[in-house]
């Protein structure tokens, strides 16, 4: 059963794997700002576009080529790329003319890296919007947090999802997402320097989503410390108003070092003297469509979501003006 608003702004969707039919059933269900109005995909066979087409949706099995070419293309603004870093490249391309908002799931990173509530209001103006990675959008607000109260030198993050929850689109994806989620780190997160790793776990049952935040800063003291607790804090439950399975497994963790972590840091950032600051997270996933352990689908589509929300908000508010 669909539940669409006459007035809604109308998007569609490329690539109806996991993600892209995650995200079809969230606009569906939880969108008063969206139209669901097609889903696009390379494959005849697809689930998902059988999944759209039984809801009473246009698809298409001829890619962006058959987006541009359906009845109503003129009146969809957003398109969703949930897809690969090659296919965005070329679907990207072939969009621009059209001056659609295109928000992209894979790391392509065409446009600026967006995390909704660490970077969202200063890329207002963008027509091609990056959601990083899974691993990005857990991890950044925590980095975030913790480099407006003091610098960051340093930011390693560990992403530990489930194998079953990662499809052959995620796979294909895995030196771009090491690649795309460092530098997001380093851009939106505000570290000096970030590293990333993925951890596909096999075991049975699945595990859901986990993340191991790991930054170093200068020497705390105790006011240092709560601040930047105080601030993790603040910025979880920001995560949580969009991603309802987001949560902090333990305490923030502070652990004093020395010059063994020297080797880490950029050279101008070395001193000697340094406190490690510890987050532990896991992301539940809201069970709508995927299964509840694959919280690094969810936490995209969430975020991607609220993104293209208030980005097509704002461009109407833009055109009106």
């Amino acid at each position: 059963m669909t539940r669409d608003n006459d007035m809604g702004i109308k998007a569609a969707i490329i690539g109806p794997g996991n993600i892209g039919t995650d995200l079809m059933f969230k606009i569906i269900r939880l969108s008063d700002v969206l139209e669901m109005a097609a889903m696009v995909g390379i494959d005849p066979s697809s689930d998902g576009l059988a999944r759209a087409g039984r809801l009473g949706y246009p698809t298409t099995h001829e890619g962006v080529d058959g987006l541009i070419a359906m009845d109503g293309f003129d009146e969809i603004e957003v398109v969703f790329d949930a897809t690969s870093a090659g296919a965005h490249r070329y679907n990207a391309n072939k969009l621009e003319p059209y001056g659609k908002l295109l928000i992209d799931l894979t790391p392509a990173a065409i446009g600026p890296y967006v995390v909704p509530v660490v970077n969202l209001d200063a890329n207002l103006d963008a027509t091609d919007v990056n959601m990083v990675t899974c691993g990005g959008q857990a991890t950044i607000p925590m980095v975030a947090a913790v480099s407006r109260v003091t610098p960051v030198h340093y930011a390693e993050i560990v992403a530990s999802i489930s194998s079953k929850s990662a499809g052959p689109g995620t796979r294909a994806n895995i030196d771009e997402f090491t690649e795309t989620t460092s530098k997001g780190l380093e851009v939106v997160g505000g570290a000096a320097r970030g590293k990333a790793i993925i951890i596909m776990n096999p075991a049975d049952p699945p595990m859901i989503m986990r993340d191991t935040v790991q930054v170093v800063v200068d020497r705390l003291d105790a006011d240092g410390r709560a601040a930047v607790e105080a601030s993790v804090l603040e910025m979880a439950e920001r995560v949580k108003g969009y991603v309802p399975g987001y949560r902090l497994k333990q305490k923030v963790q502070f652990q004093d070092e020395g010059t063994e972590l020297d080797g880490l840091l950029p050279e101008d950032r070395r001193g000697g003297s340094y406190t490690r600051v510890s987050v532990f997270l896991e992301v539940e996933g809201a069970a709508m469509y995927l299964p509840a352990y694959a919280g690094n689908l969810d936490i995209m589509t969430s975020a991607a979501l609220t993104a293209a929300e208030t980005l097509a908000v704002a461009r109407q508010k833009e055109k009106v003006a």
